[in-house]
């Protein structure tokens, strides 16, 4: 049995169809470059003759020097009535000038009877006539068997008849869809069966080259990748999905989930050797492009996936990792976290102090004073398990290895309502203490955190200019208490970045400013920390 599946990504495409989803040229070209890294075979980048923007993409893309992937553009079949030649669509996807082009066609008579309103037979016609054309120009041509599924539960000769049509007119690639995305996996499996028996024996000796099967789901009842999967157990070769599996309304077979699946779990070739280790830093990747976020219980690659709270699991996985944990999170580029709560255990607290002191085992007395500590500490609003950078402070003054470099001696926020549209509404000022001098700077901004986090950066940066390249990527605020009002005490959480690193930090207090402060301090205190160690032991 052959044991390697075709993979194709249509984040440009069919991703971009996704609700809130927007690629500007540069992104396009930027995923392009990451799904090649990533050593996907083809990339679904675009139809050229439903916009500007993706006809101006493709002119740009010629010039991209791809190492793996190759790229497709999409449209549909060529209009009723007229002449495949003289189709603008078609012409479009000839002016794209990519190796593959991806077309379209109803396999669902209902399609054909109220959608596009022609004849069975003319729709037929309009498949085969398509195809042809596009293959005497050169072209690898994928037929993406529209609404296939649903067409062969009700009518299962018609939807055959399409697929043997694109076939026998040279489609090197027979894509099954559920557009819908309502199938169930044995629906899937037994819809690829039918297709494949249909198929085998159309060979003209000589005429034809080989073709693949292919399989294209939707998400709708949640059952995208399964469905894929079933796919794959029934014949199909060739899988399409968006890495990070947003699309059409509930999204697309998420690659990111499928992937290893296929590669860990049933022994497939999907991507090229050593590439599999890169998924979850190539999908965090394309979904920042996208302005989106990787779920954190995302399959495989999100921060969640092997992340551990309960101090048995803890224990457990420490202990013997595939007791609680169905793969190596390396073999995906991801990692272990052992969330540190009043749940987590001691085993946990003693994994991640390792990370500072390798000499402290679960038995240390430091060990059971942070267990302590973080229960009294949880009790009362702190909450460590989603602020890593935090809780390594944390435990650096439990060890007594933490020395502040800079104190706040003062500061003042102050907002003003209403205010013009050409001035800030918040100002701020500081005024901190490093190694015997002061410095005093002010700041304003679009909040009164805005304005603190400025003034706090500016008032630093004679002194550690590395600071110049952080900034905040996120900030949370959630009330602790709702019962208590205005009064309740609020935990902040903020995540920073520098570019290569991200951390996360937080801040506990009845004073959301205050909050703020605490959570802005730790973050600024924990990159300063980490590039001083990395200095060291690069000195060593």
């Amino acid at each position: 049995m052959d044991k390697t599946v075709e993979v194709l990504d249509t984040t440009l495409r069919d991703g971009a169809q996704g609700e809130g989803i927007a690629f500007s040229v540069q992104d396009k070209l930027a995923v392009v470059r990451s799904l090649d890294e990533l050593g996907v075979a083809w990339i679904e980048a675009g139809n050229p003759g439903s916009n500007p923007k993706d006809a101006d993409f493709f002119a740009l893309a010629e010039s991209l020097k791809l190492e793996q992937a190759k790229l497709c553009a999409f449209g549909p079949t060529k209009k009723p009535g007229g002449k495949a030649a003289d189709d603008p669509q078609l012409q479009s996807l000839l002016a794209a000038n990519t190796p593959g082009v991806v077309i379209f066609g109803k396999s669902w008579d209902l399609h054909v009877a109220e959608v596009l309103r022609v004849s069975l037979e003319e729709n037929l016609a309009m498949i085969g006539e398509t195809i042809a054309f596009l293959v005497s120009r050169g072209k690898n041509v994928f037929f993406d068997a529209e609404h296939f599924f649903d067409g062969w539960k009700a009518n299962a000769g018609y939807a055959q008849a399409a697929v043997q049509t694109a076939r026998e007119a040279g489609a090197f690639r027979i894509v099954l869809c559920d557009t819908n995305g309502g199938s169930f996996p044995k629906e899937i499996t037994a819809g690829v069966e039918a297709a494949a028996a249909c198929l085998a024996g159309k060979e003209t000796a000589g005429a034809l080259p080989p073709f693949l099967l292919g399989i294209h789901t939707h998400n709708d009842a949640g059952l995208a990748a399964a469905s894929s999967i079933a796919a794959v157990e029934a014949g199909c070769r060739h899988v399409q999905g968006t890495l990070v599996g947003f699309g059409e309304r509930c999204g697309n077979t998420c690659l990111a989930a499928l992937l290893p699946s296929l590669c860990l779990k049933m022994g497939f070739s999907c991507l090229p050797r050593g590439k599999l280790e890169r998924i979850s830093e190539i999908t965090r990747r394309v979904a920042e492009i996208a302005n989106v976020s990787v779920p954190g219980d995302m399959p495989y690659v999100g921060s969640s996936a092997f992340s551990h709270k309960g101090g048995m699991h803890s224990d457990g996985v420490l202990k013997v990792r595939r007791s609680f944990e169905h793969i190596d999170p390396s073999l995906v580029g991801n990692n272990r976290h052992l969330l540190m709560s009043e749940v987590g255990g001691r085993s946990a607290i003693a994994e991640r102090i390792k990370k500072i002191d390798p000499a402290i085992t679960r038995e240390h007395p430091v060990v059971a004073q942070l267990a302590k500590k973080l229960k009294t500490m949880e009790a009362s609003g702190w909450a460590f398990e989603g602020a890593d950078a935090s809780f390594e402070l944390l435990v650096r003054r439990e060890l007594g290895r933490y020395k502040p470099l800079f104190t706040i001696l003062a500061y003042r926020v102050m907002s003003e309502h209403p205010t013009g549209a050409s001035i800030a509404c918040s100002h701020a000022w500081a005024k901190v203490w490093v190694d015997g001098q002061d410095e005093i700077a002010a700041a304003e901004g679009d909040g009164p955190v805005n304005a603190l986090d400025g003034a706090l950066r500016r008032a630093l940066l004679r002194f550690y200019p590395e600071l110049e390249h952080v900034r905040l990527t996120d900030y949370k605020v959630r009330v602790i208490d709702g019962r208590a009002a205005t009064a309740a005490k609020v935990r902040v959480l903020i995540e920073s970045t520098d570019g290569p690193n991200s951390w996360t930090t937080l801040g506990v207090s009845e004073d959301i400013i205050d909050a703020s402060r605490a959570a802005l301090v730790d973050s600024i205190e924990f990159k300063l920390i980490g590039d001083t160690e990395r200095k060291f032991k690069t000195y060593l």
